[in-house]
């Protein structure tokens, strides 16, 4: 079998064969590259082995390209990349393929238990084919002047492409044993492309997930990013879960697992539910960090959960306990403690407030709330809110989503009329210190503090000739003038 590669991708592919056979050393393309055009999906990484100095290969190859390409090599590995970015080419651009080449000798592996690191020595291609993660990831097309665009494929990768299956080309224990993180990949494999994992290799995985522990946490959080993005994540979660490696990784996420029944009355199980709002959120939009809030967003109900005589099951205050675990665990998990974090525990500790708007009667003053909080990430907010509801009932799921429409709409009338989503204080605390002749004092902020809440209580407009009026007044009220 033949691939079919596009003018520009046999031009790169070209230069590289003629590169190592004017080397005099065998070369092939293989990986993801061989699958994803199989499989008819857009690549734009290149992995090249070659039997012998993968450095001198791409040394090489970097001087076919009109200008000269830069080579980044790692001696140590043995590694290189050569980077193809028309951007960054000012003059007499190569107007080609863009992309990344990565070139490595090939090699055979042996690892230390304790350890994801290889001892390395140089190998063949079949050695190079054996230490790969799994059969459709084993493929490579040869690059030789005999036999040029030939798929070489030992372990029948290609039946597993056709029939969408995941598994080990050697002993999956082996394999799993050896380097852990590929436990992930299998899984993260499984959500971006919709395969399922063979029921051996899933088998190896549960006896050998604690060995997911001598892996670094940052690249065990690449993969869940990884798995958060693909188009049904929870196809991912489930197999963590299911495989065990959830617990150690995000055991948290596991506590939302099961039904409690008391007197007969149950509540959801709220992992599951927790899937089906980060499969809808997964619909909407593919912003990583209010997918991370889709996750989180009821992450506090085992620690607040109740059972009330009469009533049933409650959570209260999930929202705002939820809110406080999620430095906590984006510390954990590697994540980081910046912006984004601090977006999705805005979310966590929001995402029940556009709910309680929807209720009759609700004043504006509890809108003008809801918009001062949210800010700029209202939009965000009400994404998340509209995949909360996750009702087998369609008739349920069709009369809150009218409601939020209706929450939307309102909250578009009082914005449109008071600007608090963007909110800036019209009276600053350096403004009630130089009227009042104050340093920085509690007095000040109380002022600032009565300005705000009179502005969102509807008690005054949004403007500065009645803050200003309000802020003598309240002055007044505390002795100050």
């Amino acid at each position: 079998m033949h691939i079919v590669c596009n003018d520009k991708e046999l031009e790169v592919l070209n230069k590289i064969a003629v590169s190592a056979e004017e080397l005099g050393i065998p070369c092939y393309l293989i990986g993801g590259f061989v699958r994803d055009k199989i499989l008819g999906i857009n690549t734009k990484d290149m992995d090249i082995v070659c039997v012998g100095d993968g450095i001198e290969l791409a040394q090489q190859v970097a001087q076919k390209f009109r200008p000269n390409l830069g080579v980044s090599f790692f001696k140590n590995f043995g590694t290189a990349q050569i980077i193809i970015d028309n951007t960054l080419v000012s003059s007499k651009p190569y107007m080609g393929w863009n992309g990344v080449i990565e070139f490595v000798g090939a090699r055979k592996e042996s690892y230390d238990f304790q350890s994801r690191k290889p001892a390395v020595e140089n190998g063949t291609l079949e050695d190079d084919q054996n230490r790969r993660d799994f059969t459709i990831n084993a493929m490579a097309i040869s690059l030789n002047k005999s036999n040029f665009g030939q798929l070489i494929d030992p372990f029948n990768g290609l039946n597993d492409l056709a029939i969408k299956n995941i598994q080990t080309p050697l002993a999956p224990d082996q394999t799993f044993s050896d380097d852990p993180l590929r436990m992930m990949r299998a899984i993260r494999f499984a959500s971006q492309l919709n395969f399922t994992i063979h029921p051996n290799t899933f088998e190896a995985i549960g006896k050998n997930s604690n060995r997911i522990k001598i892996v670094s946490g940052e690249r065990i959080t690449d993969e869940l990013n990884k798995i958060l993005l693909s188009d049904k994540p929870s196809i991912g979660f489930e197999l963590l879960y299911k495989s065990g490696l959830l617990k150690i990784i995000f055991p948290q996420m596991v506590d939302l697992a099961g039904a409690e029944y008391i007197d007969g009355i149950g509540h959801k199980d709220n992992f599951y539910h927790t899937l089906q709002v980060v499969d809808n959120i997964a619909q909407y939009t593919n912003d990583l960090w209010l997918r991370w809030a889709a996750v989180l967003h009821d992450i506090a109900k085992p620690v607040t959960k109740k059972f009330e005589e009469g009533h049933g099951w409650t959570f209260h205050g999930h929202e705002v306990v939820g809110g406080r675990m999620v430095p906590k665990i984006f510390s954990k998990l590697k994540l980081p403690q910046n912006e984004k974090m601090k977006f999705v525990r805005k979310m966590v500790e929001l995402h029940l407030r556009p709910i309680s708007v929807t209720k009759e009667n609700i004043t504006d003053s509890a809108i003008r709330r809801l918009l001062f909080d949210a800010g700029e990430d209202f939009d965000a907010l009400m994404t998340l809110c509209a995949a909360d509801i996750t009702s087998k009932n369609k008739n349920k799921v069709k009369r809150f989503l009218e409601n939020f429409t209706i929450v939307r709409q309102r909250c578009a009338e009082v914005e449109e009329q008071d600007h608090l989503r963007n909110w800036q204080p019209v009276i600053t605390g350096e403004l009630i210190m130089q009227t009042f002749n104050l340093s920085p004092s509690r007095a000040v902020g109380d002022i600032k503090n009565a300005i705000k809440e009179a502005i969102l209580d509807g008690i005054i407009p949004n403007e500065y000739e009645a803050a200003y009026a309000f802020m003598l007044l309240k002055a007044k009220e505390l002795g100050i003038c």
